[in-house]
């Protein structure tokens, strides 16, 4: 297996430093930017590499000690390694560059990075997995359990729910463990940051709008907060649980409907889409359908605020937004501390015909 001495130059999306070997990019897991390191290449395509540690020649002054036991062979966190500020750092940087390198991007209102305020102890659910009596997460780059005792991400209720679990012996299976009681439905992971996006999408919208339409609304996590500030909410959904959940205690003023996301925004869209409109859209991972980006150019509302969990289709979806268009604010928001994945909130305005 061929050793070669790099120097880590960047990390990655994704949370693999980033070397320079034979001209060819080298992907390098658990490394730091300004590390010198002796690794393994692995795996050799056409244009790039991926590697394993070897040996830390020359460490960064970022790195620290891990708090989990598990860390390195259990695929869920990729930062444990280095200082909580510095992560910081590279992942809003990875925002920025992604959103250059794929959403051709060149005028960038970046906001500084959202902090968590924890950066371990944090998730309120987690979901393990259960399998011939080992209980926990998949191992990194392997579909093969690594039994978990504790998760350090993890709330202390939550760990007790896991602890709960482990003493009953249960059928393999896969089982989600949460801090709150309540629906079944989605909701974000860290309440505590969930809380700065309520407070950092309030600011974004007008006082005093006419109609807000919360798209991907689940039990209307927006709509609900920001029911003082419009005439009218509609929510949008394809979760009928969560649509059941957002009507039970919902007001002459909202409205709430479940069903093919994309028809039902498209159709708001080109029914209700003015100068005193704000659209709201939460997407999965794989950000806007076309039928959905096609509506915005058709019918675009004053503003629309988009909140993203994959920077890369958020770029895609922003090549083809800055038609109609003007991005206001980009502001990167720590949802997931120690782990790969970064959460952005994007405010756009509608340009003028």
């Amino acid at each position: 297996m061929q050793l070669v001495e790099l120097l880590i130059d960047d990390v990655a999306f994704g949370g693999k430093g980033v070397a320079r070997a034979s001209g060819k990019a080298t992907f390098v897991p658990y490394t730091i930017d300004g590390e010198r390191v002796s690794v393994h290449i692995v795996r050799e395509k056409k244009n790039f590499a991926e590697a394993e540690l070897h040996e830390l020649l020359e460490p960064s002054a970022h790195r620290v000690t891990p708090e989990c036991p598990y860390f390195g062979r259990c695929g869920g966190c990729s930062y444990q390694h280095i200082a909580y500020e510095h992560e910081l750092e590279l992942k809003a940087r990875q925002v920025e560059q992604t959103l250059r390198r794929i959403g051709h991007i060149s005028d960038m209102p970046m906001r500084p990075i959202v902090s968590s305020p924890k950066s371990y102890d944090y998730r309120n659910r987690i979901t393990v997995h259960c399998e011939d009596g080992v209980i926990g997460f998949y191992r990194r780059d392997e579909h093969r359990l690594i039994d978990v005792e504790r998760c350090p991400i993890a709330m202390p209720e939550v760990n007790n729910e896991l602890k709960n679990l482990r003493s009953h012996n249960p059928r393999d299976g896969h089982y989600t463990l949460r801090a709150h009681s309540g629906p079944r439905i989605f909701s974000q992971t860290n309440d505590a940051v969930a809380e700065a996006l309520l407070q950092h999408v309030s600011n974004l919208v007008p006082e005093h709008g006419e109609l807000l339409i919360d798209a991907y609304c689940g039990a209307g996590f927006f709509a609900k907060h920001l029911l003082d500030k419009f005439d009218r909410v509609i929510g949008i959904d394809w979760d009928t649980h969560a649509i059941a959940a957002a009507n039970e205690n919902s007001t002459t003023k909202e409205t709430y409907v479940a069903g093919d996301i994309d028809e039902l925004l498209r159709q708001q869209l080109q029914t209700d889409a003015s100068a005193s409109t704000t659209v709201i859209v939460d997407p999965p991972a794989t950000g806007l359908g076309k039928a959905v980006r096609n509506a915005f150019l058709q019918f675009p509302p004053a503003s629309l605020i988009y909140i993203s969990c994959n920077p890369a289709t958020l770029a895609r979806d922003l090549v083809v937004l800055n038609e109609r268009f003007t991005i206001d604010s980009i502001t990167p928001m720590d949802m997931f501390p120690q782990t790969a994945e970064i959460e952005v909130a994007v405010k756009l305005k509608a340009r003028s015909s």
